[in-house]
């Protein structure tokens, strides 16, 4: 098994090749990595080729065109990019075959079938001419990538149409799709679909541990189930996937239209929109069915009305990086589709099963304290994974709070994030929610974990009062903030300490809230573990009201003087 890398892309590759009851084996099949270095093209090239039988110089064939187009394809100048490099060392590999069948008679008829995947950054391509096949594993689900090219009807159904040395003139089937981890491909020849049923293929590939096994399995059953042609397969796992390059995604999202809204029972990309999840101001979120592998997924579309809205489409560009980053049993992921299939401006996410920490607050019952602080630790836990890779979330708040049925917690909603590397909004347009926002924010702070730990705690609050802290801000207005309100003013069954530990992760002072959230967390924890409704350190009258403490003072000393003077 081989393990190949290329700038942080990691994809582990077994193969297997047998002549089966053929005196020869006329497959070929090769991996190789790109040269390192500015201006080479880069990616992880896996191909197979069957020459054509019948005819000489089959195995030649096919071992001159792997070979050949592995060297031609890494030999093409950076800026062909990888499709126009691939079809460029295809043609010329050819041509080049096709001269040498027509000048040399012992290699009359000279041609092969060729397959070949290039694993680039976070996009396989696929390059196909003939019938060997590729595959895809997916979640369990085989999906075949490749037609092949052959007559396909009558006593000649298998007769090749196309291949490569047929004809000076090569036409090619090229194709691209975006990778996830986990994804297995396979590459095989006929002597492996063959005999096997694609439902064999996809028991086969999804037993097997490792892909050195898979491909040695495939052969074997292939071979077994009475093939009589060689026999060859090609398994790659794609085991780490480099984080999304901005700039692509921000052209990618620049190019997309807004489009009207759409609605329940429309069909968008091959996605089937079932239901709403939630209308707001700015986007409408449907839960939809991809038709091609069943899964299930929530799809968030903007609204037409910021068609024009750099922030807003900037917001997507954000979203598919820190996804690509941030990899948390705490953090909502974003499902990449590919680009050739998406006609509009929107983004994919997986369906959680559950419900948003806004919709359970507006159920009875109330959440108990130690349901509560479940929830709070385990959101701190998932802000401070964020923290962790220099990302501010800045919208914190119940709707973006996923509670699983299994017991998860997701943090959803990373488009307004402020991170490393990223353009972030205008100065006049920073995000977040108003009842939420640090005061800090208001006056033009762009956001930093300070401000994220206390909309954490402003989400806390209201996780248990059903109100905020400092009442609800209206947007565009410039709240003054005064003293909050206890939360045993409205939860007088809730213990002191929760109420000093939240008010202090909401302070108006940044300097007087946590050092950060696990801080928090850990004071959440801790007072459930003590289980001491201990009241919290009640402050100096100096402290709560100076004016005061100087008023008593004054009126002390008058006293005083009054009754010195009255003893003369």
């Amino acid at each position: 098994m081989l393990a190949r890398y290329d700038h942080g892309l990691r994809v582990e590759i077994g193969f297997c090749t047998e002549a089966g009851r053929r005196p020869e084996n006329q497959d070929y099949v090769a991996t190789a990595s790109g040269p390192i270095g500015p201006g080479a093209l880069q990616g992880i090239v896996a191909a197979v080729a069957d020459g054509v039988g019948g005819h000489k110089g089959g195995r030649e064939a096919a071992e001159t065109c792997v070979r050949g187009f592995i060297d031609a394809y890494y030999a093409q100048p950076e800026t062909l990019g990888v499709a126009r490099a691939a079809s460029r060392a295809l043609e010329s590999i050819n041509a080049w075959i096709a001269a040498q069948a027509r000048v040399d008679s012992g290699l009359a008829g000279m041609a092969t079938t060729f397959s070949a995947l290039i694993f680039s950054r976070r996009t396989a391509f696929l390059i196909h001419v003939g019938d060997s096949r590729a595959y895809r594993l997916r979640d369990f689900d085989l999906e075949l990538l490749t037609s092949d090219h052959v007559l396909g009807r009558g006593e000649l159904s298998h007769a090749l149409l196309r291949a490569v040395g047929f004809e000076e003139t090569l036409r090619v089937d090229n194709a691209s799709h975006a990778m996830r981890l986990h994804d297995r491909f396979l590459l095989c020849s006929d002597g492996v679909h063959g005999p096997l049923r694609n439902a064999s293929i996809r028991a086969l590939l999804s037993e097997a541990a490792s892909p050195q096994e898979a491909a040695e399995r495939l052969v074997s059953a292939a071979l077994e189930a009475g093939g009589d042609d060689n026999a060859t397969a090609l398994v790659a796992d794609l085991i780490d996937l480099p984080p999304a390059d901005e700039m692509a995604l921000a052209r990618v999202v620049a190019d997309l239209p807004i489009e009207s809204l759409p609605r329940p029972g429309e069909i968008v990309d091959d996605y089937r929109l079932e239901q709403a999840v939630s209308d707001g101001r700015y986007s409408r979120l449907l839960r939809a069915t991809d038709l091609r592998d069943g899964s299930l997924l929530v799809l968030k579309f903007p609204h037409p009305r910021v068609a024009t809205d750099a922030s807003y489409r900037r917001s997507f560009v954000n979203e598919a990086w820190v996804a690509a980053r941030v990899r948390s049993p705490f953090i909502g992921e974003i499902v990449e589709a590919e680009e050739s299939r998406r006609t509009r401006l929107y983004s994919a996410m997986p369906f959680y099963d559950g419900e948003t920490l806004e919709a359970r607050l507006r159920r009875a019952p109330k959440l108990a304290l130690e349901e509560g602080v479940n929830i709070a630790t385990r959101l701190a836990r998932a802000v401070a994974t964020l923290h962790r890779a220099g990302i501010i979330h800045r919208d914190v708040k119940p709707d973006n709070v996923m509670l699983l049925k299994d017991g998860g917690l997701r943090l959803i909603d990373l488009g307004v994030c402020r991170a490393p590397r990223l353009e972030d909004f205008c100065a006049e347009d920073v995000p977040g929610t108003p009842s939420y926002m640090a005061p800090e924010l208001f006056l033009g702070a762009p956001g930093d974990e300070a401000s994220d730990l206390y909309a954490l705690g402003v989400t806390i609050y209201r996780a248990f009062t059903g109100d905020y802290p400092y009442g609800e801000i209206e947007p565009f207005s410039r709240p003054r903030f005064g003293k909050p309100r206890p939360i045993g003013s409205r939860r007088p069954d809730l213990p002191a300490w929760l109420d000093a530990a939240v008010l202090r992760a909401v302070a108006v002072e940044p300097r007087e809230r946590y050092g950060d959230v696990l801080e928090f967390a850990f004071e959440l924890e801790n007072g459930v573990h003590r289980g001491i409704a201990r009241a919290p350190t009640r402050k100096p009258l100096y402290e709560r009201n100076p004016v005061a403490f100087w008023r008593i003072v004054s009126l002390i000393l008058l006293a005083l003087l009054f009754f010195s003077l009255l003893a003369r």
